[in-house]
């Protein structure tokens, strides 16, 4: 038989209360850093360490002559497919402009050196190779047209 004294409730009392509001702080602290997670993916980053990217260190082929939509996808990415597509079809829309899909599964260098957390991941590249946006997960027909435009220099790409 449990005997139970008014300081033995009070104890559990207390100690049951703090839980619950570590509990709550714990879900609150969870629920925003997804809510940033979120709201930070598709959108452009500009402030990036401008860095001159080589094709060759890629081992891919050489970029474009004007600009280069890099692709980081890996083999189990679901949403990399239409990605794919959608940065296939914005690149053909402006001359000069190559897209480039690298597959992260088997060259983990790549993505350490990168800072690839999520695929698929985009950088916007200039005509020398050097880093001007970054997209981290699915971005926007739209958005990665007007970046793509603000890098080669144009207000609306040339074949539609």
């Amino acid at each position: 038989m449990l005997v139970f004294t008014r300081k033995g409730l009070a104890c559990d009392a207390v100690t049951l209360i703090n839980a619950l509001f570590a509990l709550t702080a714990l879900l609150v602290l969870t629920v925003g850093v997804g809510a940033v997670v979120r709201w930070r993916q598709g959108r452009p980053r500009h402030s990036i360490p401008h860095e001159v990217i080589e094709a060759s260190r890629l081992g891919a082929p050489p970029f474009g002559e004007r600009a280069t939509l890099l692709q980081f996808s890996t083999e189990v990415c679901a949403r990399c497919p239409a990605v794919h597509r959608t940065l296939s079809e914005v690149a053909a829309g402006f001359d000069g402009v190559a897209h480039l899909d690298i597959d992260l599964t088997h060259r983990p260098d790549i993505a350490k050196h990168f800072h690839v957390l999520q695929t698929p991941t985009t950088l916007i590249l200039d005509a020398n190779g050097v880093v001007q946006t970054r997209f981290g997960g699915a971005a926007r027909r739209d958005v990665i047209t007007l970046e793509l435009a603000r890098v080669v220099g144009e207000h609306e790409p040339s074949n539609v």
